[in-house]
């Protein structure tokens, strides 16, 4: 099982990068677009430097919802292979056969 103070922290950057996502989008396509002035660009990328950094989607890490492990993780059933082994054998995930022999 993970820290709890790592599980909190993750869950802390999941929010902010789902409240900041739209602002810190805006200001990027700002910062890249050509088209506008210097002072304008220099002035987006300004504003995204002052964010915080942990609302970018970037750190947010994928977590085992279940153990909060960070490594080994899968994408489509949202846990470790460890947890998915376990309750695999336990017959508590429908359609999972673990093989053994």
């Amino acid at each position: 099982m993970a820290k709890k103070s790592k599980i909190e922290n993750n869950k802390k950057r999941a929010m902010l990068a789902v409240q900041k996502g739209a602002k810190r989008l805006r200001l990027r396509a700002i910062a890249k677009d050509r088209s506008l002035s210097v002072e304008e660009r220099f002035e987006a990328t300004l504003k995204l430097a002052e964010m915080p950094r942990n609302s970018c989607i970037n750190r947010v890490r994928n977590r085992c919802e279940v153990t909060g492990r960070p490594r080994a993780y899968n994408r489509k059933l949202k846990m470790s292979r460890i947890a998915l082994r376990e309750l695999g054998s336990k017959g508590l995930i429908p359609g999972l056969v673990k093989s053994s022999w």
